[in-house]
């Protein structure tokens, strides 16, 4: 059984993944404790995405293993493993288009719906009972991302920055133990990057979950990060507390020097 002691702790160990002979992500390693906040950086083309992609699912890689909470969860579906308790945003916004704010929330409860095939097919009470629920702690999530009045609206009509935060409060109706967050302040103004520093530091203070995020705007990373993992062609360049991972002249050289 876990224990809140272990309770959101990710280790990824020995990651490799080679696309056609060219090696994307090569023997990378990190872990990311319960409670802590990571972040993974590096030049464009790292392979930090990658490294998502590998810890949810979307690839199996060529080698290495993903585990959380003692569990090992290499091979597995996607569905299964964000049943399991991993959430995640994207570098590039994947909202329903098709669905309006309340609804793209609830899609996230869905794997966890106390109900069978026919009785959503035939609108059973206990299809319409989940379903009230759901929407229940939708609301209660567009709430804490600052997005409460808006359930009605459709994702497209948002400003960007909302749009960001309609994804988080997806990622946070699964409930999960760990939240991996690609890139989040990517296309965000100066005001809105502030604004979501301090949203994430609520939302941790709150749930206490672990937080996995890639990033390139240093704000975000030296605000947030307990500690930090440098990736540079697929390899793990440094890792370390954030500041002496910034001093860092290969780090400096191969990434921070071209930011600053």
């Amino acid at each position: 059984m876990t224990t809140s002691s272990t309770r959101g702790l990710l280790q990824a160990t020995g990651l490799c993944l080679a696309f056609g002979g060219v090696k994307a992500v090569e023997d990378f390693s990190f872990d990311a404790k319960p409670g802590e906040i990571v972040g993974i950086i590096g030049p464009n083309g790292a392979g930090k995405t990658t490294v998502f992609n590998l810890i949810t699912g979307v690839y199996a890689p060529d080698k290495g293993s993903v585990v959380l909470d003692g569990i090992e969860l290499t091979g597995w579906r996607q569905d299964a493993i964000a049943r399991q308790g991993i959430g995640r945003t994207f570098q590039n916004i994947r909202l329903f288009k098709g669905l309006n704010v309340l609804e793209n929330v609830m899609t996230a409860s869905d794997p966890y719906a106390p109900y069978n095939f026919f009785s959503a097919i035939l609108a059973l009470p206990a299809k319409r009972a989940a379903d009230r629920q759901a929407a229940q702690k939708a609301r209660e999530y567009l709430d804490l991302v600052g997005l409460a009045g808006m359930e009605d609206a459709r994702p497209e009509s948002l400003p960007y920055g909302l749009q960001r935060k309609l994804e988080l409060a997806r990622a946070l109706a699964i409930q999960p133990k760990v939240i991996l967050l690609d890139e989040p302040a990517a296309g965000l103004n100066p005001s809105e990057v502030r604004e979501f520093i301090d949203l994430v530091r609520r939302l941790h203070e709150r749930f206490n979950f672990t937080i996995v995020f890639i990033e390139h705007r240093m704000e975000v990373v030296m605000n947030l990060s307990h500690k930090l993992f440098v990736l540079s062609f697929g390899k793990l360049l440094a890792s370390g507390e954030p500041e002496a991972v910034r001093r860092n002249p290969e780090v400096i050289e191969a990434y921070i020097g071209e930011e600053e």
